[in-house]
């Protein structure tokens, strides 16, 4: 899962990446408005996450912009305005969900996996296939209930793919899902990904199987 974050206090970016990464989502960063707006341009994202005060204007401004072109993608506001009127703004402006600086970085990890966790988003709480299964908030994978060790990474590609079980997933958007924009990524990076993910679950004896369809992507399926 892909997340943008807006801020431009690089102490608080710092932090914020750190705890997503350990989570399992890959972050994009902007510290104003005319880089989201180029994020937001050519990156699919499952969560936004928006501060107000920018340097080049206010982040409602933004969020009015994606709510009046249609877009649900969700929104969490995280602002040092803390007045009952700033939070009804907001709000009522389209964000999904509101928090005050300073704020605990659990807090806001609990908040953000609540948005991803309502209908028609990103997270559920586990994923199964055959024997498989992964909770994404734990970010275990186990098959037959033994636990199956995975890195970050592979977990997120296998969690990509569980949740489209049964279709064949774009090579790009498995990218895009798996690497921000200031990843280096070479041209055999998800080959190389896909053999470790493969490795790891044939030691487990799964019943589900990774299949490369040539030209179109990956397809995860249950063999019985």
């Amino acid at each position: 899962m892909r997340l943008l974050v807006i801020e431009d206090e690089p102490d608080l970016l710092s932090l914020m990446g750190r705890a997503f990464e350990r989570g399992g989502f890959v972050v994009d960063i902007a510290s104003d408005l005319a880089q989201a707006a180029e994020c937001l341009a050519i990156g699919r994202y499952d969560l936004l996450i928006l501060d107000l005060n920018l340097p080049d204007g206010d982040g409602l401004s933004l969020l009015r912009q994606l709510r009046t072109r249609g877009s649900q993608l969700p929104v969490l506001v995280l602002t040092a305005r803390d007045g009952v009127e700033d939070r009804v703004t907001g709000l009522d402006t389209g964000a999904d969900d509101y928090l005050v600086k300073p704020f605990h970085i659990t807090e806001l990890n609990a908040r953000i996996r609540a948005l991803l966790r309502r209908p028609d988003a990103a997270l559920g709480i586990t994923l199964d296939l055959g024997n498989l299964v992964l909770d994404t908030k734990s970010r275990q994978v186990a098959a037959k209930a033994a636990t199956v060790a995975m890195s970050v990474r592979e977990v997120a590609l296998l969690e990509l793919l569980m949740r489209r079980q049964g279709a064949v997933v774009p090579r790009d958007l498995l990218e895009q899902g798996l690497y921000s924009f200031d990843s280096e990524l070479g041209s055999n990076a998800m080959e190389v990904l896909v053999h470790e993910v493969r490795r790891k679950l044939a030691g487990a004896d799964p019943t589900v199987c990774i299949h490369t369809v040539r030209g179109a992507g990956y397809l995860l399926a249950d063999g019985g």
